[in-house]
């Protein structure tokens, strides 16, 4: 359902209006004259008074920093879970998904950077504080919340808040995101969330001046502290031709991931299509993507997948034991699941994973 309809349908039914209650920004310093330094993100941005920072979504209103979008989404769907992609959390079920706009990261190849890339006066918006999303989400038989599409860490409140209250009626709260956040935060949200799909956009800091604007450690940093917390973690490589799809490069990221994640938290490696301002650049060839996943189970990684793939058998999830095909794929659909109480049906292999709500 686009942005657009559901305004409409919140109009119609009487929810639309005005954010009765500001909500001021979570994990910032006030600071003379009036000046706030967020403390958020790796940016830190210092942010004078009737300004906003790097994300655009957090403004200083007379020297309080303030979340500007917060109970504002501009998108909101139901989908499956896969589409994420997390494979081994609750497989095959429907997620209701939210965003709100904008990014604190600049990817040359975001595929939502028509949100993404934008401020809240740029993109219809719609007014839905934490406890419709909830309800909606229990009108729509969902258990899970996903804050996605754009870059969740800059509508930080209103995810947090959701979250809470999500959790309170026994619905799953999940992220994806780019990882470029601060300790302190992050330890905080993964107190009152289920999973996290982090993008890793490469594996050097180069790549991620030039192409996403930010830097590579805090997204490193951020990896170790969710495996720390015990929230069920996903990794995803988008591989995009001449940028990122160097095989030493790809190894020592698996490398890294096995010494510091461990061997079992799931790899997706993904096809890039040519998108906003790398329209130039072809699309990943299906080999490449394959090359990943051959150095990756040589690294020792054992759920390791592909993805923008549809039909390609590397989506599918195997036994790591006896190879049994545990979870059938076509794209962003699962077409079937042999999983048992965790295990696998034939060997009885413990598979890591989130496969029911109790």
């Amino acid at each position: 359902m686009s942005a657009g309809i559901f305004l409409l349908l919140n109009l119609l039914s009487g929810s639309g209006g005005t954010n009765p209650k500001k909500r001021e920004a979570m994990f910032y310093k006030k600071l003379p004259g009036k000046k706030v330094a967020c403390q958020l993100c790796p940016r830190y941005c210092i942010v004078e008074p009737n300004k906003r920072g790097f994300c655009r979504n957090r403004e200083n209103q007379d020297g309080t920093l303030y979340s500007i979008v917060y109970s504002y989404p501009c998108s909101i769907n139901r989908e499956p879970i896969e589409k994420a992609p997390f494979f081994h959390f609750l497989p095959g079920s429907l997620r209701l998904t939210l965003a709100t706009v904008s990014c604190n990261q600049r990817c040359k190849y975001c595929q939502n950077w028509e949100i993404s890339q934008r401020s809240l006066e740029e993109v219809p918006s719609f007014y839905l504080p934490p406890e419709e999303v909830v309800k909606k989400a229990k009108e729509w038989g969902v258990k899970i919340i996903c804050f996605t599409y754009t870059e969740p860490i800059v509508f930080y409140e209103y995810m947090y808040d959701i979250a809470q209250l999500a959790r309170k009626e026994g619905i799953k709260s999940v992220v994806v995101t780019g990882g470029y956040i601060n300790e302190a935060p992050l330890r905080e949200l993964c107190k009152v969330v289920d999973a996290i799909k982090v993008d890793l956009k490469g594996f050097n800091e180069d790549f991620y001046e030039k192409t996403c604007s930010s830097t590579l450690q805090p997204v490193l940093d951020a990896l170790k502290i969710i495996k720390e917390e015990g929230v069920w973690l996903e990794i995803v490589n988008l591989i995009v031709p001449s940028l990122n799809d160097d095989t030493n490069e790809i190894r020592r990221m698996c490398q890294w991931i096995k010494e510091n994640l461990g061997d079992e938290v799931p790899l997706h490696f993904t096809r890039f299509f040519p998108n906003y301002k790398l329209q130039q650049l072809p699309p990943t060839p299906i080999k490449t993507l394959e090359t990943a996943h051959r150095i990756a189970k040589e690294c020792g990684l054992k759920y390791v997948y592909l993805g923008n793939c549809p039909g390609h058998k590397l989506e599918n999830t195997y036994c790591p034991k006896c190879g049994t095909l545990l979870i059938k794929r076509l794209g962003i659909a699962m077409t079937e699941n042999h999983i048992k109480n965790g295990r696998c049906p034939k060997c009885g292999e413990k598979i890591p994973g989130i496969f029911s709500l109790k």
